[in-house]
């Protein structure tokens, strides 16, 4: 933990503790629904909407082209969205970011197809997922390092994985919408979810612009400490911090996009269920996922941010050929049982851990910056993660992607081991000595007293 955070946040954390945890949470829900919602209709429609071919594996490959187009874009946002963190603050970053990602999210509902318009459907989709990755890419840093900044020393790691949980809870929401939405006529099936949005984003507008700045942030500010350019000194003093945590992100995303995102596709075309069966699977494990989330957050304040990571990169490694294998049963509940271990074990401990991990390797200065280039610097290989297995899955089989996805992990095992830890035994011990120095006496009068 840095001394910047010792210095500048109280020891019990800010009296907005829970309401910008919370603030942060309902916008990284609602972004997550926009985002991940994409990656369920490229998986289930938009092959046939925007990309028609005789061939449904083109038409597969140039869909899931598009979801990889707007992770690229996610570092480029990350990029200006952790500058603007650390120049202007967090609080801004968090609305405008929020508001861009409704507009392009609600656009899609509304775009023509390609039997509308021909090619120019396509373009506008690549379009408007360039726009959502921006979006996106700025919206993770702020959200993070808000909640992060205003919570106790001893409970970095469970206010940090609040915002976290917004994740499962997209994807709940999202898979919802298109579960719901399913049994529509035509493409109303996956217009629905989209047009939904902006009910969302007004929520989560309104939260928003209620939180307050964050008090690390303001410190520095006054303290005229504030970085003059803060994306250059990040890369030059603490590039090392960056590839380590760009490894470590690498298995939580990539692998999200294999045991997820392609793994639903590939459940649905090869037989093993239906499209219906496929999003009640992915409800079920976004349904675990949330509490999971928060579960993997708070342990990392009990043992530190390091065995944990450890924990969920070494599961990848070793079930990466057994959930191909499970899933090719045919059977639900082996179906329901990959995704839920894919997602609630491995995906929700990685994004839990990281969350307070991250922001702990950087100063506050340049935390925006840093914690957000190398969030956002993975997603560019996830992005296209379901491209490539696609691809793998022509050329070799199952087996390709299934050992892509032990790669992944192995990737992010490696970056962790070379991590220092920042919550070790001794440093926890010191939390707890000032927590307990910080927290009001209590006394219960005696009965000869009373």
């Amino acid at each position: 933990m840095s001394s910047a955070t010792v210095t500048s946040t109280p020891v019990l954390g800010t009296a907005h503790r829970k309401r910008v945890a919370i603030g942060a949470t309902v916008g990284t829900t609602v972004e997550n629904y926009d985002f991940i919602g994409y990656g369920t209709a490229a998986g289930l429609y938009f092959g046939h909407a925007f990309f028609p071919s005789e061939d449904p594996l083109t038409a597969t490959l140039l869909s899931f082209a598009t979801l990889g187009v707007g992770f690229a874009a996610r570092p480029i946002g990350g990029i200006v969205g952790g500058y603007l963190g650390d120049k202007v603050g967090r609080k801004p970053v968090l609305i405008g970011s929020l508001l861009v990602m409704g507009l392009a999210t609600f656009a899609i509902g509304l775009l023509p197809t390609y039997a509308t318009v021909g090619a120019l459907a396509p373009v506008l989709l690549v379009i408007v997922r360039i726009i959502q990755g921006l979006a996106f890419g700025a919206e993770w840093g702020g959200a993070i390092l808000m909640t992060y900044e205003h919570a106790p020393w001893k409970k970095k790691g469970q206010y940090g994985a609040i915002p976290q949980a917004g994740f499962p809870l997209g994807l709940l929401l999202a898979n919802l919408a298109f579960l719901a939405s399913s049994p529509l006529p035509g493409d109303w099936a996956w217009r629905v979810p989209f047009l939904l949005s902006a009910l969302l984003i007004g929520a989560g507008i309104y939260i928003r612009l209620r939180i307050t700045e964050s008090p690390e942030f303001e410190t520095a500010k006054e303290d005229g400490e504030l970085e003059s350019n803060p994306l250059r000194t990040v890369i030059t003093r603490d590039w090392r911090n960056l590839l380590r945590a760009f490894g470590m992100r690498i298995a939580e995303t990539a692998g999200y996009a294999v045991a997820i995102t392609y793994l639903t596709a590939y459940v649905r075309d090869s037989g093993f269920a239906s499209t219906s069966q496929t999003i009640l699977a992915l409800v079920i494990a976004a349904l675990l996922g949330f509490p999971a989330t928060l579960l993997w957050g708070r342990l990392t304040d009990r043992v530190g941010r390091k065995p944990v990571y450890l924990f969920g990169t070494a599961v990848m490694v070793v079930m990466g050929v057994p959930f191909f294998l499970l899933v090719q049963s045919g059977e639900l509940l082996l179906v329901v049982a990959v995704f839920v271990i894919s997602f609630a074990v491995v995906q929700n401990c990685l994004a839990g851990t990281q969350s307070a991990w991250f922001p702990e390797l950087f100063s506050t200065g340049t935390r925006s910056s840093g914690a957000s280039l190398a969030y956002q610097l993975a997603a560019v290989i996830s992005g296209f993660t379901a491209f490539w297995c696609v691809s793998l899955f022509d050329a070799f089989g199952w087996t390709g992607p299934a050992v892509l996805y032990s790669a992944y992990g192995l990737v992010g095992l490696v970056a962790a081991l070379s991590t220092r830890e920042t919550f070790g035994a001794r440093r926890r011990r010191e939390v707890d000595e000032a927590t307990a120095a910080a927290e009001p006496m209590t006394t219960t009068p005696s009965p000869a007293s009373a």
